[in-house]
């Protein structure tokens, strides 16, 4: 091999060298994009499963609210039945005694 010939080859590597160079630093920025969005995948993870945990809690507190107003009613219609059947108990027992007292 001619000293031309080498001093040819060796341009060609060193174009070849910087071309790989270039590739290199393409594929770290690459490699760094994808590792920041595996980290914000990950975050994004991490706040779904909050948000779901927050969503069971507010779902079990939502039930308790619902079902108050159905208890209040159930308890004011078991105090109005109450009510009445102690009233025509107490009217047919004050009934039976004015019967009562006035046979006797």
């Amino acid at each position: 091999m001619t000293d031309e010939e080498i001093a040819v080859k060796l341009a060609e590597y060193g174009k070849e060298i910087g071309s790989l160079k270039h590739r290199a630093t393409d594929l770290e920025e690459q490699n760094k994009t994808i590792q920041e969005l595996a980290v914000s995948v990950r975050e994004l993870a991490i706040n779904m499963r909050s948000m779901m945990e927050e969503q069971k809690d507010q779902g079990s507190r939502l039930d308790t609210l619902e079902r108050e107003p159905a208890e209040r009613w159930n308890s004011a219609k078991r105090t109005a039945f109450t009510t009445v059947v102690s009233v025509v108990a107490g009217a047919l027992a004050t009934g039976l005694l004015i019967i009562v007292g006035q046979y006797l």
